[in-house]
């Protein structure tokens, strides 16, 4: 099938795109300029060079494809990008995949699909659009919510092993908060499969958590990391006031959430395996431990 993508150059977009072509799929990845199109080519996609909220660019793209992945969800971007895709599919049958967020869910010890929305300020600007896209009639819509993604060395796990280090004689790792939040992790390349099975098989209408069920305590995830960077004090928590300095108040809340999924409807519904290494095994011997050495 031929498939129109955003965000194919982005974190998650270099996982879906191979994925995509492994399963046999022709891609058209929207993308900015020369650069990213050469990237994308490189890994076996058509490159469309243009901006996410031309319309006229976005509907004949959308119109000419066997359906639609979104990535690149953004708050300029979605509402201008989902009216298109949904005015070129219109009574066509054809999948549009969009993308949610776990943030939507604030703190809340077991996610589901159909849990309430309480989204940190960061975030509040999802809804309306995932709204919008389930709603539609005629298009077979899905909204796959990626909860935090990691590996390769990227991604928000990042503000865990690069968070700063006291000196003195027994430095530590500063944490956020005081660490008892749990984050709900996927792996990048376990998130990618979820995406091509939404697009194959999901439902119309449907939600789907990426989540691999492993719930990590930010603690746990900095422990991990002030083990792999030899840091001898461990780790030391922060007041909230204190990660809202140092992060930024609409990051910081976010981070600060206390979330717990375990993406079990993509499972039974989609047949979905996350089966990639641990958020804390990776820090401890994965892609983020390799960083940490290279800059010791």
């Amino acid at each position: 099938m031929s498939i129109l993508l955003t965000g194919a150059t982005g974190f998650i977009g270099s996982s879906v795109l191979p994925r995509l072509i492994d399963e046999g799929h022709s891609v058209v990845a929207l993308v900015r300029d020369e650069t990213k199109a050469a990237a994308v080519e490189a890994a076996g996609a058509t490159a469309l060079i243009g901006d996410a909220t031309d319309v006229e660019l976005v509907e004949r793209a959308a119109r000419e494809s066997d359906g639609v992945i979104h990535l690149a969800s953004s708050k300029d971007v979605d509402p201008v990008f989902i009216g298109a895709v949904l005015s070129a599919l219109e009574g066509t049958g054809k999948a549009f995949v969009h993308t949610g967020g776990i943030w939507t869910y604030g703190s809340n010890g077991d996610i589901t699909e159909d849990s309430p929305s309480a989204p940190p300020a960061l975030t509040s600007w999802r809804g309306a659009n995932e709204a919008r896209v389930l709603a539609a009639r005629g298009i077979r819509t899905a909204v796959v919510v990626p909860s935090i993604v990691y590996g390769y060395g990227r991604g928000l796990a990042n503000e865990i092993v690069d968070a700063p280090r006291g000196d003195g004689v027994a430095p530590t790792l500063r944490l956020i908060g005081d660490g008892s939040q749990h984050w709900a992790t996927v792996h990048v390349d376990d998130l990618a499969a979820l995406y091509v099975l939404a697009f194959e098989n999901g439902d119309g209408g449907s939600v789907y958590l990426g989540a691999s069920g492993t719930n990590p305590t930010v603690r746990e995830l900095g422990e991990a990391a002030a083990s792999a960077a030899d840091i001898a004090g461990g780790v030391q928590p922060e007041t909230v006031g204190e990660s809202r300095d140092r992060l930024g108040a609409g990051l910081a809340d976010a981070l600060l959430l206390d979330q717990q999924a375990r993406g079990t409807k993509a499972r039974i519904d989609l047949g979905w395996e996350p089966n990639g290494p641990t958020l804390v095994e990776e820090i401890t011997s994965g892609s983020y431990a390799v960083k940490q050495t290279a800059t010791a």
